[in-house]
């Protein structure tokens, strides 16, 4: 693995942290038990949850982190708040925009109504009403632009750079990065034997901050990525050892699904990443299914997919013994 142009330190992790305490959650984790609970079993001195998994398909126990309990429903909270509670006054004041498959957008309204400032968020026409209704009601304006996030982001940036506003974006911006990494944080604290972190992957913001926050951390630890078999945006992109543009999309996984990332969060993504894998949207699908019965939890495609690369064994473990797998994103597409 290449060492980072863009090197993020811990300090850089623990601050974003201090600055998002007190507006997010401290997400659970729970340990998902393959075979029988032990007596006595049940939640653990630092309040994990452990429950018997509803069939023996994990490789031993996993830790799940709900980052589906975040507040707005997924793990994206972190990153814009602590991007724009990084503003300067006056740049508040003036407003945000930002580009959005709907959980980042509602990650948005939602830090921009916490500091007052004016919010528009703009989403690609196949965004479900659902989430555009619930921005809305964080008091965001919603525009409907093009058919994937790569066309409502060009709007975006358009909107920003005519009227002088900041633009928020989703995964390449280091304080959005930042913000994602105290996930690891969070993590290696509440289940400090993890060695082997699977993460999905979208534009990569989230793998770049959880990856690189959890090396400083625990340098021998495991990388996995996990991709949508219909938008393998970094997979081809560290195959081809450039950052690629897609000619497609082919996936109902709406949040996993830019047709190309960043440069920024490229080289950060290959800095930190032992693999990526890609999972179909029947296996989104099934793991969904199987996160609801065995950890009662309802989770968008995205955010089953690095619970389908264990459930099918395409993530390459190679000798771990107790992954976690971040749950990323709640919701009903999964069913």
């Amino acid at each position: 693995m290449r060492p980072s142009p863009h090197p993020l330190d811990l300090a850089t992790f623990q601050e974003a942290r201090e600055r998002l305490c007190g507006r997010i959650v401290r997400t659970p984790v729970t340990h998902l038990r393959s075979g029988l609970v032990a007596p006595g079993g049940g939640v653990d001195e630092r309040g994990v949850l452990t429950t018997p998994a509803v069939d023996e398909r994990l490789p031993g126990d996993v830790w799940l982190k709900l980052e589906c309990l975040q507040v707005t429903g997924s793990f994206k909270a972190r990153g814009a708040l602590n991007r724009v509670l990084s503003l300067a006054p006056e740049q508040a004041r003036r407003g945000v925009v930002t580009a959005s498959g709907g959980n980042h957008g509602l990650a948005v309204a939602y830090a921009g109504r916490a500091i007052g400032a004016p919010t528009t968020v703009y989403l690609p026409r196949l965004t479900p009403e659902t989430k555009a209704t619930r921005i809305a009601r964080w008091g965001a304006e919603v525009i409907r632009a093009g058919e994937v996030w790569d066309d409502a982001h060009a709007a975006a940036l358009a909107h920003a750079e005519r009227d002088g506003l900041t633009y928020v974006h989703p995964f390449a911006d280091p304080e959005v990065v930042a913000g994602q990494g105290t996930i690891a944080l969070e993590v290696l604290e509440q289940a400090p034997d993890t060695d082997a972190i699977v993460i999905a992957i979208g534009g990569g913001g989230l793998m770049a901050g959880v990856g690189a926050a959890a090396r400083l951390l625990r340098p021998g630890i495991r990388v996995i990525g996990v991709e949508p078999v219909g938008a393998p945006t970094l997979h081809a992109s560290l195959a081809a050892d450039r950052v690629i543009e897609l000619p497609s999309i082919a996936t109902a996984a709406g949040t996993l699904a830019p047709r190309r990332s960043d440069p920024y969060t490229f080289e950060l993504v290959r800095a930190v990443t032992d693999a990526i894998v890609l999972v179909t949207d029947d296996e989104m699908r099934d793991a969904a299914r199987y996160l609801l019965d065995s950890a009662g939890v309802g989770v968008e495609l995205s955010g089953a997919a690095a619970v389908a690369a264990l459930l099918t064994g395409k993530a390459p473990l190679a000798g771990a013994k107790r992954p976690c797998a971040l749950v990323c994103g709640a919701g009903t597409d999964g069913r």
